[in-house]
């Protein structure tokens, strides 16, 4: 057991849930729930309601870099230093003013924060060298239950399985192909390549991603299924590495996504600065 597992079972998830996400994120799953989050908000892009806003709004496809690095960075600020702290406050006001120059439906908002729930929880199940303890999965969903009221987001559901259910059948009611959900897609996916592989070995690595997606996903956005003898390569080799995990030391310290150098932001970043905002708008 890890000291980080020790210090959350010190910890009471309706009270601590800030500091147990943080300990979860940055400590004890820090590369698994990253992925896992980037998934969540690709899962997103399959309701073309959500995927037409970002295509309307021109800044995802002129430069997906920075439209990713904005999201993890002002996500990332609240949750390594607190919802109530001077950047988790900053960073949500920047979040909710964002928002606030588009029409987004309660509907979509809730959809994008019930991602965030599941993803992860669901991630390291399949993939992680433990899945989360009930303690750590109330924590989970009791902070992303306070971030979204935050958010001002209505009907936010009461615990874990309420969020999972909610997600479930939006996905069903909305999951629909769409020319935004292709262009939305495979802009992020071919950007969460170039992290890996080199520009000209992007394509090559496209059925990858694929096999990391559910068929009614795939659908959605448009991709073509990957051969079944790769899809259970990809799935089962994430199986090795976490089977591999569970008999390695766990990490020493945090690994923050804040202090990452980017190309986006090659030297300090201001919240100020993170956010799509439609022209001539006021950036407030």
């Amino acid at each position: 057991m890890s000291r980080w597992t020790k210090e959350i079972e010190r910890l009471d998830s309706s009270k601590d849930y800030e500091r147990i996400v943080f300990l979860l994120g940055s400590c004890e799953f820090a590369w698994d729930i990253e992925k896992a989050l980037e998934f969540a908000l690709f899962r997103t892009y399959g309701v073309p309601s959500i995927s037409g806003l970002l295509s309307r709004t021109g800044a995802f496809l002129s430069n997906t870099r920075k439209r990713y690095d904005d999201t993890e960075l002002l996500l990332s600020e609240i949750s390594e230093n607190g919802q109530d702290s001077a950047r988790g406050r900053a960073s949500l006001a920047r979040i909710n003013a964002m928002h606030g120059h588009y029409r987004i439906s309660n509907a979509d908002m809730l959809y994008v924060l019930t991602t965030f729930v599941v993803e992860p929880v669901r991630w390291l199940e399949r993939f992680g060298h433990r899945p989360m303890t009930r303690k750590e999965r109330e924590a989970w969903t009791n902070y992303h239950r306070a971030l979204g009221s935050r958010m001002g987001i209505d009907t936010i559901p009461k615990d874990y399985e309420a969020f999972d259910a909610y997600g479930r059948a939006y996905e069903e009611a909305h999951y629909r192909y769409a020319n935004s959900n292709a262009d939305v897609g495979e802009a992020t996916r071919d950007l969460l390549l170039s992290f890996y592989l080199p520009k000209w070995f992007v394509p090559l690595g496209r059925p990858i991603v694929h096999a990391l997606c559910d068929p009614p996903l795939r659908a959605a956005m448009g991709f073509r299924s990957p051969p079944t003898w790769l899809e259970s390569f990809v799935l089962k080799g994430l199986q090795v590495r976490a089977a591999l995990l569970r008999r390695l030391p766990s990490r020493r310290r945090p690994r923050l996504i804040t202090a990452r150098r980017r190309p986006t932001y090659p030297g300090v970043y201001r919240i100020a600065e993170l956010g799509t905002f439609p022209k001539g708008s006021k950036e407030t």
